[in-house]
């Protein structure tokens, strides 16, 4: 019977970034049951290489390595190669990410780890050249001494005591398990969640890590868009008033927005840029940022008024609507940061991107406004990517009226135009290839985002999108006679049993549609994913939530995921989420919150930025949730503009029949006998559409006028702006 690692695999798989390496003469596997009962039966080493599509330098090392003979017939040999998507399979990369991480100091993709049959590493690093150089080891040698040495007595032995001391290492980081089982509390650990004072302690960290001459965080590159920080700073400022907090808000999102992280011709965001001044992007487009992003530019706009943070937001939804979405509803993963060149026929990162003085003059047909362009987003001869030139907004629309002797919205218009040519035209160059995994938690955080801003824009086309998205994940990878949501789909094929964030960001997506349409239905839903969340994932012995299921495969360690990184925390989101639905469930989602909370409040007290969601739940827990209860049939415009265009980061709309007659039909949706306190009680008064609000569990009295309410909640009711003349905006 033939071995499974006599052929490469992974033309089986429906993962963009596993049928990438189909084609390898490198026998990949899959990471599955059969994969590591090979490494089992042949007594050979396991090379586990992790990525994802859009990941440039695992092109570079597949073009180097995994493309080349010699390097395949070594790994085919000695060791069983499994290829990982990340994007699939977090569980697995977080276990060998965090050991590169603490062995290494460093991580990144590709994740390159050799480990035991039994799946523990005992060599890890990144990328690897084929040849070594620089100091770094070569690819083939470096697998040709694992090999040797594995088949020495001695060496392995030593091998094998790395492979369990650095697994206990990763248990230890990942699982964090309280040596007080059952009391809710680590060895030592305070007693009590944290305080909302974490909040502060967060934000403080945040302005010391602050670049308050370039803008966002840090002192060098590569600088990363960092929307928790941006998430963080906001609800600071609204807690304390504190002017530093805002000015390093601003400064991030306008580096952010007029820098090369933003695409000025298409809309979104890049995943970051290389340089200290946000110049030049690494280009690949994510889901991920795309969502969390604009939600930090949301808040901007709710603090300071400023239209151009609302404008983005449009344009990247925009961006997001016409090259992320599936036309059934639901979004795409990534976009690749290469494709094809139009002058070379080469695959090379940007290339879809950037522009030469010379593109831009011969496509816009105005050569003022060619040239105004070309002023406007320093599109030169020199270029500042390899010649050619990604668009970064420089010039002052006021700077350019004078160089060009013409009113401000006359250039704001002239560049209107030559941007929509040079848009029109970049559509027709060979695209950047799309991985169109559909995957349950990055679409919800997209769903999220939609729903804010369906509220915060006023825009109801946005709440469609978020809902026909819900529904598409919703009927393709929830099952719900199992209870069971699985995390990816792809062209009919569902994989992978859901995560922790699956449930938790797709949960929280949910409940952001019950909020902006009143549709009892999503409320539903996110109640069922809670209680998933409850049965698979919660751990009540050791007080905490764990990022796999309790049902899903066994690894080497189960890990947590407390840090917010380049999404979310999945425990923090939870957390968050459950406290928020905690207001309608007949279950203690409060409690639960409450003790992982607590569990880990010394974790988040050290490092209250790397743990800046679960500050966010650590202070609505403390504070309570500003609770607007309206009874009506739908929610009013003028009161969902009153509450949504000001910043309130815990408001949480709960809509309700305005009879109640009409409320038993939703309980019985729910599954609740008897009517939720954030409901009970508080139907139509008069017949007419009715607001209770709730802070810090006291309550206004019931009015049918917006103003009433934000006055009891004391906000200042002139919704002013300050901030300039758009015509002589600076951005």
């Amino acid at each position: 019977m033939e071995s499974p690692t006599q052929r490469n695999r992974l033309e089986e798989e429906e993962s963009p970034y596993l049928r990438q390496h189909a084609d390898n003469p490198v026998n990949w596997q899959p990471w599955d049951e059969s994969a590591l009962e090979a490494a089992k039966e042949r007594d050979v080493p396991i090379f586990l290489s992790i990525g994802y599509s859009a990941c440039h330098w695992c092109h570079v090392m597949e073009d180097e390595s995994f493309e080349d003979e010699a390097v395949a017939e070594v790994l085919n040999e000695n060791f069983v190669p499994i290829k990982v998507d990340r994007e699939e399979r977090p569980d697995v990369d977080s276990i060998y990410m965090t050991v590169c991480q603490l062995v290494t100091g460093r991580g990144g993709w590709p994740l390159s780890a050799w480990l035991t049959p039994e799946g523990k590493p005992f060599f890890v690093g990144t990328y690897f050249p084929k040849e070594g150089q620089q100091g770094q080891p070569g690819f083939l040698d470096l697998c040709e001494r694992i090999s040797g040495s594995w088949e020495s007595e001695d060496d392995r032995e030593e091998m094998e005591h790395r492979a369990q001391q650095w697994t206990d290492a990763a248990k230890d980081q990942l699982e964090e398990t309280p040596d007080t089982a059952g009391t809710g509390t680590e060895a030592g650990a305070s007693p009590e969640p944290p305080s909302s004072e974490v909040l502060e302690t967060a934000a403080d960290a945040t302005v010391r890590s602050a670049d308050r001459q370039h803008g966002g965080f840090g002192s060098g590159g590569p600088k990363f868009p960092q929307p928790s920080r941006l998430r963080v700073l906001a609800r600071a400022y609204d807690r304390t008033g504190r002017e530093e907090y805002l000015e390093v808000l601003e400064e991030a999102l306008d580096a952010m927005s007029v820098g090369g992280l933003y695409d000025h011709v298409g809309g979104g965001f890049h995943r970051y840029c290389v340089d200290r001044d946000w110049t030049v992007p690494h280009f690949e487009k994510m889901l991920y940022d795309n969502a969390e992003i604009p939600r930090a530019f949301l808040s901007g706009y709710q603090l300071t008024g400023e239209e151009r943070y609302a404008e983005i937001v449009v344009d990247t939804l925009t961006f997001v609507d016409r090259e992320l979405t599936h036309d059934e509803g639901g979004f795409f993963s990534t976009l690749d940061a290469q494709s094809e060149s139009p002058e070379t026929g080469e695959r090379e990162e940007g290339a879809f991107y950037v522009w030469t003085p010379e593109e831009v003059h011969e496509i816009v047909e105005n050569e003022t406004d060619a040239a105004l362009f070309c002023a406007r987003y320093d599109i030169t001869e020199s270029g500042n990517f390899e010649g050619r030139n990604q668009p970064n907004r420089v010039a002052r629309v006021s700077e350019l009226a004078g160089q060009f002797d013409l009113e401000g919205h006359e250039i704001l218009k002239r560049l209107e135009s030559a941007r929509q040519q040079l848009f029109e035209a970049r559509e027709e160059r060979p695209r950047p290839d799309r991985d169109e995994k559909v995957l349950a938690g990055w679409n919800g955080l997209m769903i999220s985002t939609y729903a804010e801003a369906a509220l915060v824009l006023g825009e109801d086309d946005y709440a469609e999108t978020a809902v026909d998205a819900l529904e598409f994940v919703r009927d393709r990878l929830w099952n719900e006679d199992e209870r069971r949501l699985s995390r990816r789909y792809k062209d009919g094929d569902v994989k992978v049993d859901g995560y922790l964030e699956d449930y938790g960001f797709l949960a929280r997506g949910a409940l952001d549609c019950y909020q902006a349409t009143g549709e009892v239905d999503h409320l539903a839903f996110a109640l069922e994913l809670a209680r998933v969340i409850e049965a698979e994932f919660w751990d009540a012995e050791r007080g905490t939530l764990y990022f796999t299921p309790e049902s899903g495969e066994s690894l080497v360690t189960r890990p947590q995921e407390l840090g917010d990184q380049s999404t979310p925390s999945a425990t923090g989101v939870a957390v968050e989420t459950l406290l928020a639905l905690d207001e309608f469930a007949d279950e203690d989602f409060e409690g639960i919150a409450a003790t992982v909370l607590e569990t880990h409040a010394n974790t988040i007290e050290a490092n209250a930025l790397e743990h800046a969601t679960l500050c966010f739940a650590a202070d609505q827990l403390e504070s309570g949730a500003l609770e607007v209860t309206i009874a009506a049939e739908d929610l009013p415009e003028a009161w969902r503009d009153g509450f949504a265009s000001r910043y309130f980061p815990d408001r949480l709309f709960a809509l309700r029949p305005p009879t109640e007659d009409g409320l038993e039909a939703w309980l019985e949706t729910l599954g609740l006998e008897d009517a939720p306190p954030i409901w009970a009680g508080r139907e139509a008064r008069d017949g007419e559409p009715t607001l209770y609000v709730c802070r810090d569990r006291t309550c206004s009295p019931p009015t049918h006028v917006v103003e009433e309410a934000l006055e009891w909640l004391g906000e200042n009711e002139d919704g002013e702006s300050n901030g300039v003349d758009p015509d002589d905006a600076p951005f």
